[in-house]
Order: structure tokens, then sequence, then C-alpha cells
């Protein structure tokens, strides 16, 4: 284990806690609404609190088995035999990191059954999202299967037969989390383009940038992706990025609960309202172009202009 490595393991320890401070704040801002409409709730309130929670605990045992395990590694065994990167290859395995493992994994699998779930809600359709479905099982067989290889013994997240089956569930992953994310990003623009001419005020909430960055769980694939790169070219940065994705699978799914709390994310009624709505202006529209065509008509054959002249003249 190079100096660079144990840097970017000791950095990236450090944005857990700052991110997991952020992720405490997000989670307080979600329960609370909660909370004080006790009598108006949602129906939907306790199962996002529940989801919230549960993400929460899942980010939390994350964090606190990285952490214990910095700890073990430079100080309580700093005299260790053959230094950090020995007691790295010796006890990389021991039963807190692979619970650690086993948590991000059940984390990204909510946090994606999540960002599906809000792509069927934004398309109304459940056609674009069988195949992510397929993705995100896929991706949770290979999760399985590279958990029980680093759980061995003296094995290795970063080695061997662990490592090649962390680039597959990665990959997996990873390409699943940047389709939906392209499926909302495409969805919520081609709205925006459609119908923000017509009923602006109504489209802007869900259609401005924050909205996309947001519902799209952008920034979580943006940092999976440069995970998924520093890790199969055997990058020591990849352990960085690593901690930063996990955190941001579980940041960003917060986010979205957050805004469907505040009641300014989409909803199943979102789209059709909007497209509902444009499409009344639209007729409106061209109920009133049709009027004025005619009143205008009306005028000029009163002016002593022949129909053949005057349709020429509209065309």
């Amino acid at each position: 284990m190079t100096p660079i490595f144990q840097h970017a393991f000791y950095i990236g320890n450090c944005f857990n806690n700052i991110l997991y401070g952020i992720e405490l704040v997000l989670y307080f801002f979600t329960i609370w609404p909660i909370s004080k409409r006790a009598h108006k709730r949602h129906p939907s309130d306790i199962t996002l609190a529940l989801f919230t929670t549960a993400i929460l605990c899942l980010n939390t045992v994350y964090v606190a088995t990285e952490s214990v395990f910095g700890e073990q590694m430079w100080i309580t065994n700093e005299d260790y035999p053959g230094g950090p990167g020995a007691y790295l290859a010796d006890y990389a395995s021991v039963w807190y990191e692979t619970l650690g493992t086993a948590a991000s994994i059940v984390l990204n699998l909510f946090g994606d059954a999540f960002l599906i779930y809000r792509c069927f809600v934004i398309w109304g359709d459940f056609r674009p999202i069988l195949f992510p479905s397929f993705l995100c099982f896929t991706s949770l067989c290979i999760g399985i299967a590279q958990l029980i290889a680093s759980g061995h013994p003296h094995a290795n997240y970063f080695a061997g037969l662990a490592k090649k089956l962390g680039i597959a569930y990665t990959t997996a992953m990873i390409s699943n989390q940047a389709l939906v994310t392209t499926l909302i990003c495409a969805r919520i623009i081609y709205i925006a383009r459609r119908c923000a001419s017509a009923v602006a005020p109504l489209v802007r909430p869900y259609t401005g940038a924050v909205a996309v960055v947001v519902e799209s769980a952008l920034p979580s694939t943006l940092f999976g992706l440069a995970y998924l790169v520093t890790f199969a070219l055997d990058s020591e940065l990849s352990v960085f990025f690593l901690s930063v994705y996990v955190m941001s699978t579980c940041i960003a799914p917060q986010m979205i609960v957050l805004r469907v709390v505040s009641g300014r994310a989409w909803s199943r009624r979102t789209t059709e309202d909007i497209m509902t709505s444009a499409q009344t202006m639209d007729s409106r529209d061209h109920l009133s172009s049709i009027v004025v065509l005619e009143i205008e008509s009306q005028l000029d054959a009163d002016a002593g202009y022949p129909p053949s002249a005057l349709v020429s003249e509209k065309v």
C-alpha cells in the first residue's frame, strides 16, 4: 500500500464525515415536516420516512466501519509488522469491513430501486423502466458474489477475484444509473421545451436546472463514473472516489425525498396536469387564431376582396 493509497483512504474518510453531516441535515429537514403534519399526512409520508431512515442507517454502518478500520490500521496497530500495507492485506476482510461492504451494496440497491421508481413517475409509463430493472437485479447478483469473494480470509476488495467482480458489479450498477439518469433528464427537458411557452409558470418549478440535477441524481452518477474509471484502471485514487460515491448514493435519494415532502417534486399527476394545461392553452390559441382569421376575412370581404384573392393573401 503506497502513500498515495493511504492519503486517498484518509481523505475519503474525511469526506465521509463531512457528507454524513450533510446527510443528517437533509434527513432532519425531511422528517420534520412529516412529523409536523401528523393529522394531514399524505399516504406516502410514512413510506418515505421509513425509506430515508433505512438509507441513513445503512450509510451510518458504512461510515462507522470505514472510520474504525482506519483507526485500527493507523493508530491502534501503528506498529503492525510490515506497516499499514500489511495490516490492510491481512485484515481487509475483517467482519466489520464485510458488514460495511454489505451495507453499501444494499444502499445502492435501495437508491437504484428508488431512482427507477422516480423514472416511472416522471414518464408515467412502465416500459422505460423494464431494462433498468433488469440491470438493477443483475448488479445485485454480482454484488452478492463480490461480497462473498471479498469476505474470505485474507481477501481484498481491491485485488484478485473480488476486484474482477467489483469491476463487473460497478459497471452494471453505474450503467444502470447512467441510463435512468438520461431517461429522467430527457423526459424533463422534453416536457420543458414542449410546454414552456404555453404554461411557463406551471412548468418552471419542475423543469429548472435544480430539478433536473436533483430528480435525475446526476451527481451520484458522475461520482460513480469517476469511481468506475479509476477502479478499472487500478488507480490508487479509486478508494477516495469510492467513499464519495457511496455517500452520494445516500444523499441523492435523500434530496429527492426532501423535494417530494416539500411538494416540489414530480408526482404521478404532474406530467398529466402539465400536458393537459398545455393542450388547453394550445386549443385556446388555435381557437383565437381562427376567430381572428374569420373576422379579418369578413372585413376584407366587406371591403370588396373576392374570396379567391382573400385566400391567397392569407396563405
